[in-house]
């Protein structure tokens, strides 16, 4: 009962071949392919209104010169809001629920803020390794601890989002099985029960929507940190 569980979470294949990829790009073909005229559709027009609030929420943070970084930003705030919405799907796989995928989208970008800082600005990079006014026997400890935090920020990233993301699907497998277990034994129980399942559904939705943006938020922030 177990293992069955947990077999929504391995990735799939199909004659030994991994579908992780396919799982990974398939929403990129969800999105309305650009055509000529300015505005085509309501889809379109949503979309745009929904870029363009997005990318604005996500520059607040920035100064001038992190608005460089609005493309890669918002690309991967939109990839994992569609990948999260997918996988609630039933009969679908969650890519996401990966660490080993969280990780590959959160170190490289991660680092990328931190090179950045090192090369513009280096003195002050350093800087926050050692915060102001601290006393001189603590500053060896406090190099430190400040460097392990720092080291640990896009493993903080990747486990947040698949620990989240696995929790809920887990919930969710698990009250949806005892509806269908109570269902011929006690219907009643079984209908609250059902009414449970959907409320949490719907706030699985929200916090699918909620951890891709602290995802691409914080990775800003880490960028302000640097710019």
């Amino acid at each position: 009962m177990n293992l069955s569980f947990f077999d929504q979470f391995t990735s799939p294949h199909l004659l030994g071949i991994p579908l992780i990829l396919i799982s990974t790009l398939f929403p990129t073909l969800l999105l309305p392919s650009p055509t000529n005229r300015w505005i085509t559709n309501r889809l379109s027009t949503l979309q745009l209104w929904f870029i363009h609030l997005t990318t604005k929420q996500l520059m607040l943070p920035l100064n001038k010169g992190g608005h460089k970084w609005a493309l890669i930003l918002t690309s991967l705030m939109l990839l994992l809001l569609m990948i999260n919405l997918l996988g609630l799907l039933p009969y679908t796989f969650t890519p996401t629920t990966q660490l080993s995928m969280n990780m590959a989208l959160a170190f490289p970008l991660w680092l990328a803020t931190l090179l950045t800082g090192l090369r513009n600005q280096p003195t002050m990079s350093l800087g926050h390794l050692l915060p102001e006014g601290t006393p001189t026997p603590l500053i060896p400890a406090l190099i430190l601890i400040e460097t392990v935090s720092l080291l640990i920020r896009p493993l903080a990233l990747g486990v947040r989002l698949t620990a989240n993301l696995t929790a809920g699907h887990l919930l969710i497998q698990l009250i949806s099985t005892a509806t269908t277990a109570l269902l011929p034994i006690l219907p009643t129980v079984s209908t609250l029960t059902a009414l449970i399942l959907l409320l949490l559904t719907i706030l699985e939705i929200a916090v699918a929507m909620i951890q891709a943006y602290v995802f691409v938020l914080l990775l800003s922030l880490y960028l302000q940190e640097n710019i």
